[in-house]
C-alpha cells in the first residue's frame, strides 16, 4: 500500500572518497547514507535542488526510495555549506512505523507580536530553539509551538508549560525537569547610554585660546602691537646705556 508521505527517490552510490564527494557536487548531487532496519548502511546520491526543495516541505517522516524499494526514515542529520547554506551531506535513518524513536523538534513561538511584554518595548528572547521528543515516527509533529502572547516583562515560559504533543513525551535525559528548560524569556528594554557631553559650558566660560576680550580689536597678522603694549619695540625695555 502506497503511504500519502513525501518519497525522495535517490541512486545507489559505490564511490567513496572526500574527492568522489565534491566531484558529486560539483556535479549538483549530494552524496548520502541510509542507516538501520537492521541492514548495512547504504550509500546514496541524489539531486542538491531536489533533496533540498523536498526536506524544506515534507514533514519529520518521508520515505527513501532507493533500488525500487520505498522505505520510512527521518533525517539524522544534514549538513550544510556555513556560508551558502547547500546541502553537502544527508544522513537518513531507516524507522519501524510501530516502535517509538527519539527526535529533535524544533519549538516555534507564536503570539510574539501580541505579547504585552512586547508592545511595551521589551525584548522577547528564544532561549530554546529545538527539544526532543520521544514518539512513533507517524507521530512526530513538523514543530512545537509555545505561545507567548500572554508575557509580560519579567516573564519566563519553561517547557513544562508547553504542552507535550499528543502520543509523544519529552525526552530530556535522566535527571532533566521541564521546569529546568527556559523556552522564552521577556526583558525590559534595553537603553542604550548616551554618551557623555562635551564639556561645552566649560569652554564657554573659559573662552577659546587666543580669544580677544570684549571690546579690543585683534591686531591683523604681520601688524606690530601698539606701543606700549607688550611685544612692542621699546615699549617694556630700559635702554641700558
Amino acid at each position: 500500500m502506497a503511504s500519502d508521505r513525501a518519497t525522495l527517490k535517490v541512486e545507489p552510490r559505490d564511490a567513496f572518497g572526500s574527492r568522489t564527494s565534491r566531484r558529486l557536487r560539483r556535479e549538483g548531487l549530494v552524496p548520502g547514507v541510509v542507516y538501520g532496519g537492521g541492514a548495512d548502511a547504504r550509500p546514496f546520491q541524489v539531486g542538491e535542488r531536489e533533496a533540498h526543495n523536498l526536506l524544506a516541505k515534507a514533514g519529520a517522516l518521508i520515505d527513501v526510495e532507493l533500488a525500487g524499494k520505498a522505505t520510512p526514515v527521518v533525517v539524522k542529520e544534514e549538513q550544510r555549506h556555513p556560508v551558502r547554506g547547500e546541502l553537502l551531506h544527508l544522513d537518513l535513518l531507516e524507522v519501524k512505523l510501530d516502535e517509538a524513536i527519539e527526535a529533535d523538534v524544533a519549538i516555534e513561538l507564536l503570539g510574539t507580536e501580541e505579547a504585552p511584554g512586547v508592545k511595551e518595548g521589551g525584548v522577547l528572547e528564544h532561549v530554546t530553539h529545538e527539544i526532543t521528543i520521544s514518539a512513533l515516527p507517524t507521530e512526530i509533529p513538523d514543530s512545537i509551538p509555545a505561545d507567548v502572547s500572554g508575557m509580560d516583562i519579567g516573564d519566563t515560559l519553561q517547557l513544562s508549560m508547553v504542552a507535550v504533543p499528543e502520543g509523544a513525551e519529552w525526552a530530556l535525559g535522566e535527571g532533566v525537569d521541564p521546569e529546568e528548560v527556559t523556552v522564552a524569556t521577556l526583558s525590559p528594554p534595553r537603553v542604550e547610554e548616551e554618551p557623555e557631553p562635551e564639556l561645552e559650558e566649560e569652554a564657554e566660560l573659559v573662552g577659546e585660546e587666543g580669544e580677544v576680550p570684549e571690546g579690543e580689536e585683534a591686531p591683523e597678522e604681520g601688524e606690530a602691537p601698539a606701543e606700549g603694549e607688550p611685544g612692542a619695540e621699546g615699549g617694556d625695555s630700559q635702554d641700558g646705556e
